[in-house]
């Protein structure tokens, strides 16, 4: 099975650093094969024949041994991915991929009530565990992102429509 890690909230400006070689080798210490990093952000395409919630649990414990800190990790297949990418929901308008963001949340759950047509021209569409964002602008000046509602007690991690079709070729690629 090709799996695809994405680490939260590390390599943001000089806080909580994380070395892709290191990340690679924790990885491979692990046992998985085919191990691969995507730009600093932690973001690894790796194979393995465990289970979703063993792998979680296992990149989750070596991450928080090998760096020092916790490090939230939302798990995908690859074919997970393909679907992310397949449904592009909002590919009619997303003119530019870099901001074109997908939001992956660890579990399903109900999305927090928000009035998307408030925020126009940026759009958004909610899926089951994957929150898909157009925001023309960018990311710092969005009203949306700064209104979109968290949901409690759940993981998320954002990537742009670049970085999500780079993942998922990199997974095709491993499989």
């Amino acid at each position: 099975m090709v799996y695809i890690a994405l680490l939260r909230a590390i390599n943001l400006a000089a806080k909580r650093r994380v070395a892709m070689a290191d990340l690679r080798a924790w990885l491979t210490g692990l046992g998985y094969e085919d191990v691969r990093t995507l730009l600093q952000s932690g973001n690894a395409v790796f194979r393995t024949s465990k289970k979703p919630a063993t792998v979680r649990k296992e990149v989750e414990a070596a991450l928080a041994e090998g760096a020092g800190f916790p490090i939230d990790c939302v798990l995908r297949t690859a074919d997970e991915l393909r679907a992310v990418v397949a449904a592009d929901p909002l590919g009619s308008v997303a003119t530019n991929p870099s901001r074109y963001f997908v939001s992956f949340v660890d579990v399903a759950g109900e999305w927090p009530e928000i009035d998307a047509a408030a925020f126009e021209p940026e759009r958004v569409h909610l899926a089951e565990r994957e929150a898909y964002f157009w925001v023309p602008d960018g990311t710092q000046s969005s009203k949306l992102l700064a209104a979109f509602p968290a949901r409690k007690g759940q993981i998320a991690t954002m990537r742009n429509w670049n970085t999500v079709t780079k993942l998922l070729a990199m997974a095709d690629a491993s499989a």
